[in-house]
């Protein structure tokens, strides 16, 4: 097991993520952003399917077809948006849209994601291309889609400092991210 190159990892990530939520002006989700990966259900797999250049839950679904780490994540985690997917009365799957405070979150990680994973080769495009390539595409509400699609395109064009100050600006003039969903 690679415990204390799992646990570094992971810390370095939450640190990103957070330093990229405080530029938005979401200081708690920052603050709060992944603290279940430290917990045993996750931390446990995390540590024994370490690679170090991607997903330790990659490996584990590999082997047994899902990854319960990955299960128990986006059950408690609102910034992934399966967390935002349900099954109504008729047994048909519904993919709500996300608050835009989970929607900026999610943009925040999947940047530090990429910088941690991709290392010297990240570039401002990485988030949108791991989108495209990576995402389950049709499990994702189309407007949340939308909204991600244009702040991951922004940052591909522009760049961060461009793309978090035009993030920053949406969640201040839309306050949708202020909902029951906290």
């Amino acid at each position: 097991m690679h415990i204390i190159k799992h646990f570094i990892t992971v810390t370095k990530h939450r640190h990103a993520v957070m330093k990229n939520c405080f530029k938005v002006g979401l200081i708690w989700r920052g603050l709060t952003h992944d603290l279940s990966k430290y917990m045993p259900s996750e931390f446990i797999p995390g540590a024994k399917y370490y690679q170090g250049n991607r997903s330790p839950q990659t490996r584990e679904r590999e082997i047994f077809g899902y990854s319960a780490a990955w299960l128990h994540h986006k059950g408690r985690n609102k910034h992934h948006f399966e967390y935002w997917t349900e099954v109504n009365a008729k047994g048909e799957r519904i993919f709500v849209e996300m608050p835009d405070k989970y929607l900026a979150e999610m943009i925040c990680d999947r940047i530090a994601a990429c910088k941690i994973y991709l290392k010297d080769s990240y570039t401002d495009g990485a988030a949108l291309d791991y989108y495209y390539n990576k995402t389950d595409i049709g499990s994702i509400n189309k407007i949340t889609a939308q909204k991600l699609e244009h702040f991951l395109t922004l940052l591909s064009t522009s760049g961060e400092k461009v793309m978090f100050k035009e993030l920053k600006a949406y969640l201040k003039n839309n306050k949708k991210h202020k909902n029951k969903n906290s």
